[in-house]
Protein backbone atom coordinates (compact mmCIF):
# COMPACT_ATOMS: atom_id res chain seq x y z
CA UNK A 1 0.00 0.00 0.00
CA UNK A 2 2.40 2.32 0.76
CA UNK A 3 4.77 1.63 -1.93
CA UNK A 4 1.31 2.62 -4.28
CA UNK A 5 0.74 6.23 -2.51
CA UNK A 6 4.66 6.48 -3.01
CA UNK A 7 4.23 5.69 -6.44
CA UNK A 8 1.14 8.38 -6.93
CA UNK A 9 2.48 11.05 -4.98
CA UNK A 10 6.13 10.91 -7.61
CA UNK A 11 3.81 10.62 -10.82
CA UNK A 12 1.65 13.43 -9.03
CA UNK A 13 4.54 16.17 -8.06
CA UNK A 14 6.39 16.04 -11.84
CA UNK A 15 8.93 18.64 -12.14
CA UNK A 16 6.81 21.78 -11.94
CA UNK A 17 7.43 24.28 -9.06
CA UNK A 18 3.86 24.74 -8.40
CA UNK A 19 1.54 22.17 -10.27
CA UNK A 20 -1.81 23.44 -9.66
CA UNK A 21 -5.10 21.28 -10.44
CA UNK A 22 -8.06 24.00 -11.61
CA UNK A 23 -11.09 21.67 -12.10
CA UNK A 24 -11.48 22.89 -15.65
CA UNK A 25 -10.36 26.21 -14.94
CA UNK A 26 -13.11 26.67 -12.04
CA UNK A 27 -12.01 27.22 -9.05
CA UNK A 28 -13.81 25.02 -6.41
CA UNK A 29 -16.21 25.97 -3.32
CA UNK A 30 -14.62 23.90 0.08
CA UNK A 31 -17.75 22.71 1.66
CA UNK A 32 -18.34 22.03 5.61
CA UNK A 33 -18.04 18.39 5.67
CA UNK A 34 -14.63 18.26 3.33
CA UNK A 35 -13.28 20.47 5.66
CA UNK A 36 -13.75 18.76 8.62
CA UNK A 37 -12.72 15.51 7.09
CA UNK A 38 -9.62 17.09 6.95
CA UNK A 39 -9.17 18.52 10.31
CA UNK A 40 -9.83 14.40 11.22
CA UNK A 41 -6.49 13.30 9.03
CA UNK A 42 -4.61 16.11 10.35
CA UNK A 43 -5.50 14.86 13.40
CA UNK A 44 -4.79 11.54 13.18
CA UNK A 45 -1.35 12.47 11.49
CA UNK A 46 -0.15 15.23 14.22
CA UNK A 47 -0.52 12.05 16.69
CA UNK A 48 1.32 9.77 14.95
CA UNK A 49 -1.46 7.10 15.46
CA UNK A 50 -0.59 3.40 14.45
CA UNK A 51 2.84 3.53 14.40
CA UNK A 52 5.55 4.20 11.97
CA UNK A 53 4.15 2.72 8.62
CA UNK A 54 0.83 4.03 8.85
CA UNK A 55 1.97 7.30 10.28
CA UNK A 56 3.86 7.49 6.84
CA UNK A 57 1.17 6.15 5.01
CA UNK A 58 -1.46 8.83 6.16
CA UNK A 59 0.87 11.67 5.78
CA UNK A 60 1.42 10.33 1.98
CA UNK A 61 -2.58 10.03 1.55
CA UNK A 62 -2.54 13.95 3.00
CA UNK A 63 0.28 14.94 0.50
CA UNK A 64 -2.17 13.35 -2.52
CA UNK A 65 -4.75 14.86 -0.78
CA UNK A 66 -3.03 18.72 -1.21
CA UNK A 67 -1.79 17.71 -4.78
CA UNK A 68 -4.71 17.29 -5.75
CA UNK A 69 -7.11 20.67 -4.89
CA UNK A 70 -7.12 23.47 -7.00
CA UNK A 71 -5.68 26.42 -5.50
CA UNK A 72 -9.04 27.96 -3.56
CA UNK A 73 -8.15 24.28 -2.21
CA UNK A 74 -4.90 24.47 -1.06
CA UNK A 75 -5.38 27.96 0.71
CA UNK A 76 -8.00 26.21 2.50
CA UNK A 77 -5.78 23.00 3.73
CA UNK A 78 -2.87 25.41 4.30
CA UNK A 79 -5.43 27.75 6.62
CA UNK A 80 -6.70 24.67 8.44
CA UNK A 81 -3.30 24.12 9.77
CA UNK A 82 -2.29 27.26 10.77
CA UNK A 83 -5.24 28.43 12.45
CA UNK A 84 -6.29 25.14 14.35
CA UNK A 85 -2.93 23.01 14.77
CA UNK A 86 -1.05 25.26 16.90
CA UNK A 87 0.18 24.67 20.58
CA UNK A 88 -2.33 24.73 23.50
CA UNK A 89 -2.45 27.81 25.13
CA UNK A 90 -3.39 26.02 28.48
CA UNK A 91 -0.63 23.45 28.66
CA UNK A 92 2.01 26.26 28.00
CA UNK A 93 0.51 28.01 30.42
CA UNK A 94 0.50 24.81 33.10
CA UNK A 95 4.31 23.95 31.71
CA UNK A 96 5.24 27.65 32.50
CA UNK A 97 4.20 28.14 35.91
CA UNK A 98 5.82 24.36 36.65
CA UNK A 99 8.57 25.79 35.32
CA UNK A 100 8.83 29.04 37.09
CA UNK A 101 8.34 27.08 40.00
CA UNK A 102 11.41 24.23 39.53
CA UNK A 103 13.82 26.97 39.17
CA UNK A 104 16.70 26.19 41.42
CA UNK A 105 15.41 22.53 42.11
CA UNK A 106 16.31 19.59 40.56
CA UNK A 107 13.59 19.10 38.78
CA UNK A 108 14.17 22.28 36.68
CA UNK A 109 15.69 20.65 33.55
CA UNK A 110 12.36 17.77 33.60
CA UNK A 111 10.42 21.13 33.73
CA UNK A 112 12.47 22.68 31.27
CA UNK A 113 11.88 20.05 28.46
CA UNK A 114 8.23 19.89 29.39
CA UNK A 115 8.17 23.67 28.77
CA UNK A 116 9.84 22.77 25.33
CA UNK A 117 7.42 19.86 24.46
CA UNK A 118 4.22 22.40 24.79
CA UNK A 119 5.44 24.99 22.81
CA UNK A 120 6.13 21.77 20.58
CA UNK A 121 3.02 23.05 18.34
CA UNK A 122 0.96 20.20 15.92
CA UNK A 123 1.51 22.25 12.81
CA UNK A 124 5.65 20.95 13.54
CA UNK A 125 4.22 17.33 14.17
CA UNK A 126 2.40 17.26 10.78
CA UNK A 127 4.98 18.88 8.80
CA UNK A 128 7.39 16.33 10.53
CA UNK A 129 5.68 13.71 9.13
CA UNK A 130 5.32 15.02 5.52
CA UNK A 131 8.84 15.24 5.81
CA UNK A 132 9.52 11.52 6.03
CA UNK A 133 7.57 10.18 2.98
CA UNK A 134 9.29 9.78 -0.40
CA UNK A 135 9.37 12.99 -1.82
CA UNK A 136 8.70 14.96 1.09
CA UNK A 137 11.39 17.40 1.49
CA UNK A 138 10.52 18.59 -2.24
CA UNK A 139 6.42 18.03 -1.25
CA UNK A 140 6.88 20.54 1.73
CA UNK A 141 9.40 23.12 -0.05
CA UNK A 142 6.61 23.54 -3.36
CA UNK A 143 3.71 23.49 -0.19
CA UNK A 144 5.89 27.17 0.71
CA UNK A 145 6.04 28.27 -2.53
CA UNK A 146 2.66 28.12 -2.46
CA UNK A 147 2.25 29.02 1.24
CA UNK A 148 4.06 32.27 0.23
CA UNK A 149 1.65 33.31 -2.47
CA UNK A 150 -1.12 33.17 -0.11
CA UNK A 151 0.33 34.86 2.78
CA UNK A 152 0.61 38.19 0.34
CA UNK A 153 -3.30 38.47 1.07
CA UNK A 154 -3.93 36.13 3.94
CA UNK A 155 -1.66 36.98 7.37
CA UNK A 156 -3.56 34.57 9.20
CA UNK A 157 -1.19 31.92 7.88
CA UNK A 158 1.93 33.40 9.18
CA UNK A 159 2.76 30.83 12.02
CA UNK A 160 3.02 28.41 9.73
CA UNK A 161 4.76 29.85 7.37
CA UNK A 162 7.68 31.07 10.41
CA UNK A 163 7.45 27.44 11.78
CA UNK A 164 7.74 26.12 7.97
CA UNK A 165 10.64 28.62 7.37
CA UNK A 166 12.28 27.34 10.19
CA UNK A 167 12.23 23.52 9.77
CA UNK A 168 13.71 24.29 6.20
CA UNK A 169 16.48 26.08 7.32
CA UNK A 170 17.60 23.29 9.64
CA UNK A 171 17.01 20.43 6.71
CA UNK A 172 19.04 22.89 4.40
CA UNK A 173 21.73 23.85 6.60
CA UNK A 174 24.81 24.18 4.08
CA UNK A 175 26.44 21.51 6.31
CA UNK A 176 23.71 19.08 4.69
CA UNK A 177 24.15 20.02 1.41
CA UNK A 178 26.28 19.05 -1.72
CA UNK A 179 28.39 20.95 -3.78
CA UNK A 180 28.64 19.66 -7.56
CA UNK A 181 29.93 20.29 -10.58
CA UNK A 182 27.15 20.10 -13.81
CA UNK A 183 29.07 19.19 -17.07
CA UNK A 184 27.64 18.38 -20.74
CA UNK A 185 27.90 14.80 -19.46
CA UNK A 186 25.49 15.07 -16.54
CA UNK A 187 22.00 13.81 -16.67
CA UNK A 188 19.80 15.18 -19.79
CA UNK A 189 17.14 15.69 -16.68
CA UNK A 190 19.62 17.75 -14.91
CA UNK A 191 20.46 19.50 -18.08
CA UNK A 192 16.89 20.55 -18.83
CA UNK A 193 16.40 21.85 -14.92
CA UNK A 194 19.15 24.35 -15.61
CA UNK A 195 17.50 25.97 -18.71
CA UNK A 196 14.47 26.19 -17.00
CA UNK A 197 15.88 27.91 -13.85
CA UNK A 198 18.21 29.90 -15.03
CA UNK A 199 16.75 33.31 -14.04
CA UNK A 200 19.24 35.96 -14.76
CA UNK A 201 20.30 35.15 -18.60
CA UNK A 202 17.80 32.90 -20.76
CA UNK A 203 19.70 30.15 -21.88
CA UNK A 204 18.07 30.59 -25.37
CA UNK A 205 19.55 26.67 -26.86
CA UNK A 206 20.79 23.69 -26.33
CA UNK A 207 23.73 25.08 -27.97
CA UNK A 208 23.52 28.12 -25.61
CA UNK A 209 23.95 25.27 -23.00
CA UNK A 210 26.42 23.76 -23.89
CA UNK A 211 28.27 27.04 -24.50
CA UNK A 212 28.01 27.84 -20.67
CA UNK A 213 28.93 23.97 -19.66
CA UNK A 214 32.68 24.69 -22.42
CA UNK A 215 36.26 23.98 -21.10
CA UNK A 216 36.65 27.76 -20.07
CA UNK A 217 33.52 27.59 -17.89
CA UNK A 218 32.40 25.75 -15.14
CA UNK A 219 28.76 25.54 -13.39
CA UNK A 220 28.14 24.31 -9.83
CA UNK A 221 25.37 23.87 -7.88
CA UNK A 222 24.27 22.81 -4.07
CA UNK A 223 22.13 19.35 -3.84
CA UNK A 224 19.95 18.49 -1.19
CA UNK A 225 20.48 14.54 -0.52
CA UNK A 226 16.81 14.21 -0.50
CA UNK A 227 16.52 15.95 -4.34
CA UNK A 228 19.14 14.78 -5.76
CA UNK A 229 17.83 16.29 -9.78
CA UNK A 230 16.68 19.47 -7.93
CA UNK A 231 19.27 22.15 -8.05
CA UNK A 232 18.70 24.30 -5.29
CA UNK A 233 21.06 27.26 -6.68
CA UNK A 234 23.77 27.11 -9.38
CA UNK A 235 26.26 29.71 -10.16
CA UNK A 236 27.73 30.16 -13.48
CA UNK A 237 31.80 30.89 -13.86
CA UNK A 238 33.64 32.08 -16.63
CA UNK A 239 37.51 31.43 -16.28
CA UNK A 240 39.05 34.57 -18.47
CA UNK A 241 42.05 37.00 -18.13
CA UNK A 242 40.47 40.02 -17.64
CA UNK A 243 37.66 41.43 -15.57
CA UNK A 244 34.53 40.92 -18.05
CA UNK A 245 32.83 44.67 -18.76
CA UNK A 246 29.97 42.40 -21.33
CA UNK A 247 27.70 40.05 -20.36
CA UNK A 248 26.88 39.49 -24.28
CA UNK A 249 30.56 38.96 -24.78
CA UNK A 250 30.55 36.26 -22.38
CA UNK A 251 27.45 34.69 -23.83
CA UNK A 252 28.61 34.58 -27.30
CA UNK A 253 28.44 31.35 -28.82
CA UNK A 254 30.73 31.56 -31.72
CA UNK A 255 33.74 33.13 -29.44
CA UNK A 256 36.68 31.10 -29.47
CA UNK A 257 37.24 29.35 -26.41
CA UNK A 258 39.46 30.77 -23.98
CA UNK A 259 42.37 28.43 -22.82
CA UNK A 260 41.32 28.07 -19.21
CA UNK A 261 45.34 26.85 -18.48
CA UNK A 262 45.97 30.21 -18.98
CA UNK A 263 43.14 32.37 -16.84
CA UNK A 264 44.34 34.59 -13.63
CA UNK A 265 40.38 35.92 -13.30
CA UNK A 266 37.12 33.78 -12.87
CA UNK A 267 33.90 35.58 -13.64
CA UNK A 268 30.50 34.58 -11.28
CA UNK A 269 28.03 36.17 -14.51
CA UNK A 270 24.86 34.16 -13.43
CA UNK A 271 23.29 33.23 -9.62
CA UNK A 272 20.03 31.55 -9.95
CA UNK A 273 17.76 29.92 -6.63
CA UNK A 274 15.59 27.76 -8.25
CA UNK A 275 13.53 27.20 -5.53
CA UNK A 276 10.83 29.81 -4.41
CA UNK A 277 9.87 27.76 -1.43
CA UNK A 278 13.18 28.14 0.27
CA UNK A 279 12.84 32.28 -0.30
CA UNK A 280 14.55 33.62 3.45
CA UNK A 281 16.95 30.07 3.65
CA UNK A 282 20.15 31.36 2.58
CA UNK A 283 22.84 29.36 1.34
CA UNK A 284 24.49 31.53 -1.98
CA UNK A 285 27.18 32.78 0.23
CA UNK A 286 28.42 29.72 1.36
CA UNK A 287 27.80 28.85 -2.35
CA UNK A 288 30.25 31.36 -3.54
CA UNK A 289 33.25 30.76 -0.99
CA UNK A 290 33.10 26.50 -1.69
CA UNK A 291 33.17 27.02 -5.62
CA UNK A 292 35.99 29.80 -4.57
CA UNK A 293 38.09 27.22 -3.33
CA UNK A 294 37.23 24.48 -5.96
CA UNK A 295 38.79 26.81 -8.94
CA UNK A 296 41.76 28.06 -6.65
CA UNK A 297 42.52 23.78 -5.73
CA UNK A 298 41.80 23.41 -10.40
CA UNK A 299 43.29 26.42 -11.32
CA UNK A 300 46.12 27.28 -8.97
CA UNK A 301 46.94 30.77 -11.21
CA UNK A 302 43.78 32.44 -10.60
CA UNK A 303 44.04 35.12 -8.67
CA UNK A 304 41.30 37.09 -9.17
CA UNK A 305 37.47 36.42 -8.21
CA UNK A 306 34.31 38.58 -9.14
CA UNK A 307 31.30 38.94 -10.72
CA UNK A 308 29.26 40.67 -13.74
CA UNK A 309 25.64 41.11 -11.69
CA UNK A 310 23.01 42.55 -13.27
CA UNK A 311 21.48 45.88 -11.58
CA UNK A 312 17.78 45.07 -11.28
CA UNK A 313 16.44 48.47 -9.03
CA UNK A 314 18.36 50.90 -10.64
CA UNK A 315 15.68 51.45 -13.38
CA UNK A 316 12.98 51.89 -10.91
CA UNK A 317 14.75 53.56 -8.60
CA UNK A 318 15.49 55.98 -11.53
CA UNK A 319 12.04 56.73 -12.67
CA UNK A 320 11.23 57.29 -9.01
CA UNK A 321 13.92 59.75 -8.49
CA UNK A 322 13.34 61.83 -11.60
CA UNK A 323 16.06 64.79 -9.74
CA UNK A 324 18.46 62.54 -9.73
CA UNK A 325 18.53 61.71 -13.12
CA UNK A 326 18.39 65.65 -13.47
CA UNK A 327 21.68 66.16 -11.90
CA UNK A 328 23.37 64.22 -13.93
CA UNK A 329 21.96 66.18 -17.13
CA UNK A 330 20.17 62.88 -18.45
CA UNK A 331 18.04 64.46 -21.41
CA UNK A 332 16.61 60.87 -22.19
CA UNK A 333 13.39 59.87 -19.82
CA UNK A 334 13.15 56.22 -18.27
CA UNK A 335 10.80 55.25 -20.91
CA UNK A 336 13.48 55.93 -23.48
CA UNK A 337 16.66 54.66 -22.17
CA UNK A 338 14.85 51.13 -21.19
CA UNK A 339 13.66 51.23 -25.01
CA UNK A 340 17.30 51.37 -25.71
CA UNK A 341 17.35 52.87 -29.33
CA UNK A 342 20.11 55.61 -27.99
CA UNK A 343 22.53 52.77 -27.92
CA UNK A 344 22.68 52.11 -31.89
CA UNK A 345 24.58 55.96 -32.31
CA UNK A 346 27.83 55.73 -30.93
CA UNK A 347 28.43 59.53 -29.60
CA UNK A 348 25.41 59.43 -28.34
CA UNK A 349 25.92 56.56 -26.13
CA UNK A 350 28.83 57.59 -24.68
CA UNK A 351 27.29 60.55 -23.39
CA UNK A 352 24.39 58.87 -22.14
CA UNK A 353 26.55 55.87 -20.73
CA UNK A 354 28.82 58.69 -18.95
CA UNK A 355 25.74 59.89 -17.20
CA UNK A 356 24.46 56.45 -16.69
CA UNK A 357 27.71 55.13 -14.64
CA UNK A 358 27.67 58.06 -11.98
CA UNK A 359 23.74 57.46 -11.81
CA UNK A 360 24.62 54.50 -10.99
CA UNK A 361 27.30 54.91 -8.53
CA UNK A 362 24.93 57.21 -6.69
CA UNK A 363 22.31 54.65 -6.37
CA UNK A 364 24.56 51.83 -5.36
CA UNK A 365 26.38 53.90 -3.02
CA UNK A 366 23.60 56.66 -1.52
CA UNK A 367 19.96 54.31 -2.10
CA UNK A 368 19.44 52.37 1.14
CA UNK A 369 16.59 50.70 2.97
CA UNK A 370 15.56 49.37 5.85
CA UNK A 371 15.18 50.78 9.91
CA UNK A 372 17.46 51.74 12.24
CA UNK A 373 21.39 52.74 12.76
CA UNK A 374 22.69 50.34 10.06
CA UNK A 375 20.56 50.58 6.75
CA UNK A 376 21.99 48.70 3.88
CA UNK A 377 21.94 49.26 -0.11
CA UNK A 378 18.32 49.33 -1.95
CA UNK A 379 19.28 46.95 -4.40
CA UNK A 380 19.33 43.28 -3.61
CA UNK A 381 22.15 41.94 -5.58
CA UNK A 382 24.19 44.61 -4.14
CA UNK A 383 23.10 43.91 -0.38
CA UNK A 384 23.78 39.99 -1.44
CA UNK A 385 27.26 40.42 -2.77
CA UNK A 386 28.40 43.19 -0.02
CA UNK A 387 27.31 41.43 2.29
CA UNK A 388 29.81 38.25 1.46
CA UNK A 389 32.38 40.79 1.70
CA UNK A 390 32.79 42.03 -1.87
CA UNK A 391 33.99 45.64 -3.10
CA UNK A 392 31.98 47.62 -5.39
CA UNK A 393 34.81 47.88 -8.55
CA UNK A 394 33.36 48.90 -11.20
CA UNK A 395 30.64 50.20 -13.52
CA UNK A 396 29.73 48.62 -17.17
CA UNK A 397 27.29 50.99 -18.88
CA UNK A 398 25.96 48.43 -21.40
CA UNK A 399 27.09 45.42 -19.73
CA UNK A 400 23.73 43.85 -20.92
CA UNK A 401 22.01 45.43 -24.13
CA UNK A 402 19.31 42.33 -23.69
CA UNK A 403 15.73 44.01 -23.89
CA UNK A 404 15.40 42.29 -20.34
CA UNK A 405 18.64 44.62 -19.13
CA UNK A 406 18.03 47.63 -20.90
CA UNK A 407 14.29 47.24 -19.07
CA UNK A 408 15.37 46.82 -15.54
CA UNK A 409 19.27 48.82 -15.50
CA UNK A 410 19.00 50.91 -18.92
CA UNK A 411 21.99 48.19 -19.80
CA UNK A 412 24.23 48.95 -16.63
CA UNK A 413 25.97 46.16 -14.83
CA UNK A 414 28.20 45.98 -12.35
CA UNK A 415 31.58 44.24 -11.05
CA UNK A 416 31.91 42.97 -7.25
CA UNK A 417 35.55 41.39 -6.76
CA UNK A 418 36.14 39.72 -4.17
CA UNK A 419 39.29 40.00 -2.78
CA UNK A 420 40.36 37.26 -0.51
CA UNK A 421 42.71 39.32 1.97
CA UNK A 422 39.60 41.73 2.37
CA UNK A 423 36.40 39.63 2.99
CA UNK A 424 36.34 39.50 6.67
CA UNK A 425 36.96 42.94 7.33
CA UNK A 426 34.05 43.99 4.24
CA UNK A 427 31.67 41.57 5.91
CA UNK A 428 32.26 43.01 9.18
CA UNK A 429 32.25 46.56 8.11
CA UNK A 430 28.98 45.89 6.31
CA UNK A 431 27.09 44.03 8.90
CA UNK A 432 28.12 46.73 11.69
CA UNK A 433 28.14 50.24 10.20
CA UNK A 434 26.52 49.84 6.59
CA UNK A 435 29.63 50.97 4.79
CA UNK A 436 29.84 49.82 1.16
CA UNK A 437 33.42 48.69 0.31
CA UNK A 438 33.92 50.65 -3.04
CA UNK A 439 37.11 51.29 -5.39
CA UNK A 440 38.30 54.99 -5.86
CA UNK A 441 36.99 54.57 -9.50
CA UNK A 442 33.39 54.23 -8.58
CA UNK A 443 33.44 56.74 -5.89
CA UNK A 444 34.98 59.01 -7.92
CA UNK A 445 31.84 58.57 -10.19
CA UNK A 446 29.52 59.17 -7.47
CA UNK A 447 30.50 62.31 -6.52
CA UNK A 448 30.77 63.69 -10.05
CA UNK A 449 27.23 65.12 -10.25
Amino acid sequence: MVEGLVQRLRSMMGSAHERVVQNGGKLSVIKPKRLDEWRKQLAECAEARGGEVSARTRAAELALTYLGLDDTGRHAFLRLISMEFGPAPDRIATAHETYQSSLGTDGQWDAEAGLRAALRSARIRILTQFNAIPQGVKFLVDLRADLLRYLEKDAELAPLDRELESRLAAWFDVGFLELERITWNSPAVLLEKLIEYEAVHEIRSWTDLKNRLDSDRRLYAFFHPRMPMEPLIFVEVALTDTLASSVQALLDEHAPVFDARRADTAIFYSISNTQPGLRGVSFGNFLLKRVIDDLRRDFPKLRHFATLSPLPGFASWAKKNPQEMAADGLELNPEQLAEGEWSKNTATARKINGALTKLAARYLILAKKGRGEVLQPLDPVARFHLGNGARLERINPLGDASAKGLQQSFGVMVNYLYDLDDLEENVESFASNGIVATSAAVRRQARQA
